[in-house]
């Protein structure tokens, strides 16, 4: 591949952020041949060449010179489209967009085996992180048990804010949002979906299973409270959104996302701001920690550029691990130890605990801890969603 000619989809945040890093680049050997938006009228701050938007994805598709698709926009079922009819046309693709992949993933990869191309994706999980291409090269072995990690920069600044700098949580979110780490819904973000897509995708990568994101715990931090920064502050732990997946036994595996009491001695505990930051553990190796901004436009656009230069190249995922004989099977039948706070819902006695280890009850705000099956809190999740009530897991030592 002499000269990379790229058609582009989508020039939001992100797909501007990709137009600076790829004129940044002098060695890529790339250029932006076009780019298909929604609204060809958009004021944008950047400088355009005259005649590249159109608003005809075949304009892009359809040109014989591009021989390769970035796709950034925020329609994920849209972006699915976008990337099939290019897969389909034998045109490789560079995607960030989560939700699409971790819905699509077993789709994607029959196509990129029948028409033998190519889907990279490293900018969908973790922003400049290279989790993926990580777990495809340097852990393609099935001595992996664990990887778990702050995966949303939005929901971890929120947090930091609150932590760090004394701010109440409704303020640090609308910082977030001034800053653009936040949406004006920031429901995606907050409520734990952003993390649970790039879960997903990571579980493929790390184990070689895919689980389809409804069959998967997700608790976001939407209904923290004072009370629980006040609890996590006298128990010198901060409230961080983890996801994480982990082996149960040898053949055996479980995954959810959801708020964590992290101690100080752990790597996440001092991942702040936007930052991402995830451990990786090995039955050999046992801990290796990686970091680095996950929420912005230019450090989510090099990831996408590292994958565009990967192309110059050849390289493709070979999801290795879905060929291993046998591979892990996904179980919720694990127990968990939680915090939950509540106020007029009654957890404590609606709320099947196999083992209370502390309670306080009073007036306003209510907790209680203890250990709980993974099922029961899938089971009881429409109990979960009530306005006034907050769970966190505390780590528990499985090894």
């Amino acid at each position: 591949m002499d000269t990379i000619n790229i058609g582009l989809f989508g020039l939001g945040t992100v797909g501007s952020g990709f137009y600076k890093v790829i004129n940044m680049a002098h060695n890529a050997h790339a250029r932006i041949a076009g780019i298909c938006v929604r609204n060809l009228n958009k004021q944008r701050d950047i400088t355009l060449e005259p005649g590249i938007l159109t608003n005809n994805p075949d304009d892009i598709l359809c040109n014989p010179e591009i021989n390769l698709i970035v796709e950034v926009i925020d329609d994920a079922e849209q972006a699915f489209s976008i990337v099939k009819r290019a897969l389909e046309k034998g045109i490789p693709v560079v995607s960030g967009n989560k939700a699409m992949i971790a819905t699509h993933l077993p789709q994607l990869i029959e196509l990129q085996r029948k028409y033998n191309t190519a889907l990279l994706y490293d900018a969908s999980s973790c922003g400049s992180i290279p989790v993926i291409r990580n777990l495809e090269e340097y852990y393609d072995n099935d001595l992996l048990l664990e990887v778990k990690g702050i995966l949303n920069g939005s929901s971890n600044y929120i947090l930091s804010q609150v932590f760090d700098h004394g701010q109440n949580y409704r303020h640090a979110l609308c910082k977030a949002q001034e800053l653009g780490f936040a949406e004006t819904d920031p429901s995606f973000d907050i409520k734990g979906f952003d993390s649970l897509f790039k879960l997903v995708i990571i579980t493929v990568h790390a184990l070689g299973v895919y689980v389809e994101p409804q069959r998967v715990f997700t608790f976001g931090i939407d209904s923290i409270h004072d009370t629980d920064i006040e609890y996590a502050r006298e128990k010198n732990v901060k409230i961080k959104l983890v996801a994480q997946v982990f082996k149960t036994c040898a053949n055996k595996f479980t995954m959810f996302v959801m708020p964590e009491l992290v101690r100080p001695e752990r790597y996440i505990y001092s991942v702040d701001d936007e930052y991402n930051g995830v451990v990786i553990r090995g039955r050999c190796y046992d801990r290796q920690f990686m970091f680095g901004k996950g929420a912005g436009a230019l450090p989510t656009a090099s990831s996408i550029l590292s994958d565009v230069m990967a192309r110059r190249h050849n390289y493709k995922y070979e999801y290795k691990k879905m060929a291993f004989s046998p591979r892990p099977e996904y179980t919720t039948d694990v127990d968990l130890k939680i915090y939950c706070s509540f106020s007029s819902t009654r957890i404590d006695e609606l709320l099947p605990f196999r083992e209370i280890t502390e309670k306080y009850i009073s007036q306003n705000r209510n907790y209680i801890t203890g250990y709980i099956s993974l099922q029961q809190l899938i089971k009881n999740r429409q109990l979960l969603d009530a306005p006034d009530v907050f769970i966190a897991n505390i780590e528990t030592p499985r090894f």
